[in-house]
């Protein structure tokens, strides 16, 4: 499976902006499998989503269905909406036949605030597409291994995020401790440019299950990098040394 990742600028609280600007984004040559996009693509970051957050099912939604529909791909990365009196930082994977998977955000940034308005997700989500299990995650996810521990059920784990440019150095470290820790591919997907209140530097990355470096995009710049999953390298590194099978046996609490 050929995935895409964009590392993207984000026009703050514009979601036609934001299509507009990655209406462009798409090959009609049949590229990619999957293209990724960041936390919140469609608005930027926000902990006060009153007026910034689209209505469930949002348009967004229906663009990324459009998009994997008229390009035979899938799309994915996070919306903030608004259903019924509660709003989530909704991750949403869309297939070509126009079906969506959604997580919703677990862990939610309680530094930035982030727990005052919306409301965390309770369900662990592994999407199958091309025959590549995937755990779909959202950015603070990341500093929490219990929560994306892998049980053999899943091979990659995409983390779509804002995570601001003074803490770069920690998403590095921690995107290639999960891989390394679950023995998969791991993409990390982060915004650049800035909004209201951070910058970010992106370091968009694709890591293997030996935790090298696959592609990444260059700081500080809208871009995007291509790069296949290999199941059989996957297969190759679990099977030659299966630390998984010595994992502890334990179960999460919600």
């Amino acid at each position: 499976m050929r995935v895409t990742l964009l590392q993207r600028d984000i026009v703050w609280a514009d979601p036609e902006a934001n299509m507009r600007r990655n209406d462009t984004l798409f090959q009609s040559d049949g590229g990619t499998d999957l293209y990724v996009f960041p936390e919140m693509f469609s608005t930027g970051f926000c902990t006060r989503p009153e007026g910034i957050a689209e209505e469930s099912p949002s348009a967004t939604l229906e663009w990324m269905k459009q998009k994997a529909a008229n390009f035979g791909c899938a799309v994915a990365g996070s919306v903030a909406v608004h259903e019924q009196a509660n709003y989530f930082n909704r991750f949403y994977f869309v297939t070509p036949d126009r079906k969506a998977v959604q997580y919703d955000k677990r862990h939610l940034f309680t530094y930035g605030g982030e727990h005052r308005t919306f409301t965390p997700g309770s369900e662990r989500v592994i999407i199958t597409y091309k025959g590549v299990r995937i755990l779909p995650l959202i950015c603070y996810d990341l500093r929490f291994p219990v929560w994306s521990r892998n049980k053999g059920d899943y091979d990659m784990a995409i983390y779509v995020a804002s995570w601001p440019a003074p803490r770069t150095g920690v998403w590095r470290h921690l995107l290639r401790a999960r891989a390394i820790e679950n023995q998969c591919y791991v993409a990390g997907v982060n915004r650049c440019g800035s909004d209201p209140g951070n910058m970010y530097e992106g370091a968009t990355v694709l890591i293997d299950p030996r935790g090298d470096i696959v592609a990444e995009c260059p700081d500080c710049t809208e871009s995007s990098i291509s790069a296949e999953i290999d199941l059989g390298l996957l297969g190759e590194i679990r099977a030659g040394f299966p630390v998984l099978n010595d994992a502890d046996d334990f179960t999460v609490g919600i």
